[in-house]
């Protein structure tokens, strides 16, 4: 039977928070299987470097933490021990060489995660780390570990046990959240799964469809009393993008998004602007003269405020505070994160399942939220460390006891 050699400690899942695991439980000196039901690791993380990958966010600790719009209070901890300024000197012990952009986001100089990963797979297999792919986690049996794997099925007895299955966002990744029965079974506190980082529905009218793709930039947006200083996309299906998904905790509880296409700019002046004699002009061609509105962001007045048009004072006001009409988030599987898992209840002070001794949760599995930027990885490579290190301390211990 496969998976019969002897093993002190078991990490399932092949992403970021289940990598640090095993990384940092192979440097306590435990022998270590990391299994992931993929063909292939971070799969995942690949396919979020694809567009530049975002490591972490160079800010201070308290300002990183306040991000987490969900479990930062008890993240904070974690990621005050292992925050930005350790996810680059991380990255530096790979020879990843960083770099921190205007945002102040971190990301590899090469702008890919492939680099990344393979150093990082040949650092576990220098430490001795025995990585099995096309292992599907089927739960526990007793004190053991079942798996589905090639060569049939699996079954492992670890002293300790790390899980970072992932959240429910692109399950064609290996993240499907299809854990939560088995664990909902032993009795684990569960909130349910919320996209994160998410477009949202629009129902657009034809005349939109010319701007499918458009940045619309600068603009502030605003929901549920918060605001931001950001841009979004207009695409087919409604509105994405990182002002979007920096308010979508507001927005996700149905709270009104409205859209500032003037920002630093006061409503009389752009009333007074736009109160100028345009002659022969037509209205968009005023509008772009007047105030250097860009073709995507005229189309969104008269999308969603045609009965100003004409006035300019009911212009000006409808250009600083746009209502745009959502019809809900796009669906869970087109999200980037999700926001639910294990509950906070659920685990002790260092991750490990108060239902299941001996076996501790990480990453997106942790009913955290936090939006795009540096945030959502940097968590997860911290919880996989925390995880590791109590897994890593119980095992000194000889005990499968709280870690509190």
């Amino acid at each position: 039977m496969p998976g019969t050699e002897p093993i002190d400690a078991l990490v399932v899942g092949g992403g970021p928070a289940g990598l640090m695991a095993a990384e940092t439980l192979a440097a306590a000196d435990a022998r270590v299987l990391l299994a992931e039901g993929k063909p292939t690791l971070g799969r995942k993380l690949l396919m979020a470097g694809k567009s530049g990958l975002n490591l972490t966010k160079a800010e201070p600790p308290e300002a990183f933490a306040a991000a987490y719009t969900e479990g930062g209070g008890w993240l904070a901890p974690i990621l005050a021990d292992f925050g930005p300024d350790a996810v680059v000197a991380w990255a530096a012990g790979l020879g990843v060489e960083t770099f921190t952009g205007s945002s102040g986001r971190v990301f590899p100089r090469a702008m890919k995660a492939s680099p990344l990963l393979r150093a990082w797979t040949r650092r576990l297999e220098a430490q001795g780390v025995a990585i099995r792919t096309r292992w599907r986690w089927l739960g526990w049996d007793g004190a053991g570990v079942r798996f589905a794997t090639p060569d049939g099925p699996a079954a492992l007895a670890p002293r300790v046990t790390v899980l970072a299955l992932g959240g429910a966002s692109w399950p064609r990744l290996g993240s499907d959240g299809a854990w939560t029965a088995i664990l909902a079974a032993e009795g684990v506190p569960l909130a349910p799964f919320r996209p994160s980082n998410v477009g949202f529905a629009v129902a657009w009218s034809p005349a939109m469809a010319r701007h499918f793709g458009a940045p619309a930039k600068p603009v502030r947006l605003s929901a549920g009393g918060e605001s931001v200083a950001a841009e979004f996309v207009v695409s087919a299906r409604g509105v994405e993008g990182g002002g979007i998904y920096a308010l979508g905790h507001r927005l996700r509880d149905g709270a009104p998004l409205t859209l500032d296409l003037v920002p630093g700019r006061g409503e009389a002046e752009v009333a007074a602007r736009l109160a100028r004699p345009r002659g022969s002009a037509s209205l968009s061609n005023h509008l772009r003269r007047t105030l250097g509105l860009s073709p995507v962001k005229i189309a969104l007045l008269r999308e969603c405020a045609p009965a100003s048009l004409g006035d300019a004072q009911a212009m000006a006001r409808a250009l600083k505070a746009l209502r745009l009409p959502l019809a809900g988030p796009r669906p869970i599987a087109e999200a980037i994160s999700t926001a639910g898992g294990v509950a906070r209840s659920g685990v002790d002070a260092g991750l490990m399942l108060r239902a299941r001794p001996g076996s501790f949760c990480a990453g997106e599995m942790l009913d955290w939220d936090a939006p795009t930027g540096g945030y959502l990885l940097t968590a997860c490579l911290a919880t996989g460390r925390h995880a590791a290190r109590a897994a890593a301390a119980c095992l000194a211990a000889g005990r499968r006891g709280p870690t509190e």
